[in-house]
């Protein structure tokens, strides 16, 4: 057995997911797949629901992003928020190159642009009339910045405290550019009043309720492709690097390049999430990268269950669903919430939402009879043969 293996080897195996694990996700994906948009298309549930659910999962991609870092790798990002952003941009951009002349100038340039005193469209945004270069700079931009960002901290054994305080200042670094009106991606407003994606009108609910399914199933592919990743021997070394980064290295594993790549892998996840989640929303503005963003992030995975994939995803949805109802009910409040149901689960539930059915076995053990009763005496030993 190698070392790695021996520093692991009181660990369940993870390659193994439980049947519970398999049944629950499989129920999750039934109901958000299949009934919910049947349910809106017959009229049962509104467009509004719909396209609410839908944010919900694309929260879900980024809180599955911090799950990889802070839950399987030891690293605390509080700047997340910053990755998810950046895909947003990316395909709002777009998103108003689609506007054409249909904008409040009747320009067609952005009207951002015509308000700044612009005739013609800048250099930079012309590419974007093209979707599929869009794609590409969701993933190519929060990749570039999350390599270059990774290399320098990890290459400089950044970590702890010291990391998270970075990737915040990254992050708000980031959100004071975009707030200049001089950044040309539309200052304190960003981009909104979008009308058009792939030839389809953005508002109708037939559309809406397409990205609501794309989204879905992107977020099932992106937590089986997570679970498959953890469950290799790159996951055991990312789990190492969490529990013992001192004894992976004297291991002879170069600890940085693993981090470095989960990294990159975490940014592109959320900046997924973030592109999914404009032409959804049907806005994006630098207050989505602001760091108590990505503190929300985090809040989401505690409350689900950090290191377990499927927590997080319950967190997230949670949370915002109590949020959606709480900034209506008791808008003053709402902070004050959040914040003492984060006290309250690192209290008494370190575990997350996940760890309750675990809970309730073990109490049902200890109170069974079986578990109860006495062991049985341990019988004489024969008398020896003279």
């Amino acid at each position: 057995m190698s070392r790695l293996a021996a520093f692991l080897a009181a660990r369940r195996n993870p390659r193994a997911i439980s049947r519970g694990e398999l049944i629950a996700v499989g129920i999750l994906a039934i109901l958000v797949v299949l009934v919910l948009p049947f349910a809106n298309q017959q009229g049962w549930i509104s467009n509004f629901a719909i396209n609410l659910w839908g944010k919900y999962l694309c929260y879900a991609l980024l809180a599955i992003s911090v799950d990889l870092l802070w839950g399987y790798t030891g690293l605390l990002s509080l700047g997340q928020a910053l990755f998810f952003s950046l895909g947003g941009y990316m395909i709002g951009m777009h998103l108003m190159r689609m506007i054409g002349d249909l904008g409040q100038y009747r320009q067609p340039i952005p009207d951002f642009l015509v308000f700044l005193g612009w005739t013609e469209l800048p250099t930079f945004w012309k590419p974007f009339s093209s979707f599929p270069f869009a794609l590409a700079m969701v993933l190519v931009l929060p990749g570039l910045l999350s390599w270059v960002f990774g290399y320098l901290a990890f290459r400089s054994r950044i970590k702890g405290v010291y990391f998270s305080i970075l990737t915040q200042a990254l992050t708000y670094g980031a959100a004071l550019m975009f707030f200049r009106n001089d950044l040309l991606m539309g200052g304190n407003n960003g981009f909104t009043d979008f009308k058009f994606i792939l030839g389809f009108d953005i508002r109708e609910p037939v559309t809406q309720r397409g990205l609501f399914v794309v989204t879905a199933v992107t977020l099932l592919v992106v937590y089986l492709l997570c679970r498959w990743l953890n469950g290799t021997k790159f996951g055991l070394v990312q789990q190492a690097v969490r529990d013992g980064e001192n004894r992976a290295l004297f291991s002879g594993y170069a600890t940085a390049h693993f981090k470095l790549f989960i990294f990159i892998v975490s940014a592109l996840i959320a900046a997924i999430g973030g592109a999914l989640y404009v032409p959804q929303v049907g806005i994006i503005n630098p207050s989505e990268m602001t760091p108590d963003k990505s503190l929300e992030a985090v809040v989401w995975v505690a409350v689900g269950g950090r290191g377990t994939l499927l927590g997080p995803v319950i967190g997230a949805v949670g949370v915002n669903a109590l949020k959606s109802w709480a900034t209506r009910a008791i808008p003053d409040l709402w902070i004050l919430l959040m914040g003492g149901l984060f006290i309250l689960v690192v209290l008494f539930l370190p575990g997350g939402i996940v760890s309750i059915p675990g809970i309730v076995r073990g109490w049902f053990k200890k109170k069974s009879p079986a578990s109860s009763a006495p062991a049985p005496a341990p019988a004489a030993p024969a008398p020896a043969k003279t």
